[in-house]
């Protein structure tokens, strides 16, 4: 991977947010998973759309993921299937699984500028198992 942050394409920014997000299986606390994730990844002024509302910046970012691991109780691995970049967009499809709940949906799209996510739009849906 690049060494300079800034410099990544697309491509190596959400392969890197997509296995810092996948590190927190067995993790104690997500407190410094996603301090790093926003650190390497992160544009301090992102927004993110879904239906839920609009987010903005590290606060909306540290918002979403709180809910998402309350949501998402066992911690599990997400399943990436499918993600694609291309210039400065990405795609994602995931889906994940685990005693309680599954999410069959997933669907994460991304802005990337100067090796940041500077917007995304996500859509999930949390269904009991």
């Amino acid at each position: 991977m690049t060494t300079e942050l800034s410099q990544r394409s697309a491509r190596e920014v959400l392969d890197d947010h997509l296995n810092i997000a996948n590190e927190w299986v067995g993790a104690p606390s997500l407190d410094e998973l996603l301090a790093e994730d926003l650190r390497r990844n992160v544009a301090e002024d992102i927004v993110i759309l879904m239906n839920r509302g609009t987010f903005r910046g590290y606060d909306g970012v540290r918002e979403l993921a709180l809910a998402l691991a309350d949501e998402l109780p066992d911690h599990e691995a997400f399943e990436y299937t499918y993600v694609a970049a291309e210039g400065n967009v990405g795609l994602l499809e995931w889906s994940y699984q685990d005693s309680k709940v599954q999410v069959r949906d997933g669907v994460d799209s991304y802005v990337i500028e100067n090796g940041k996510i500077v917007a995304q739009t996500i859509h999930y849906t949390v269904e009991g198992r």
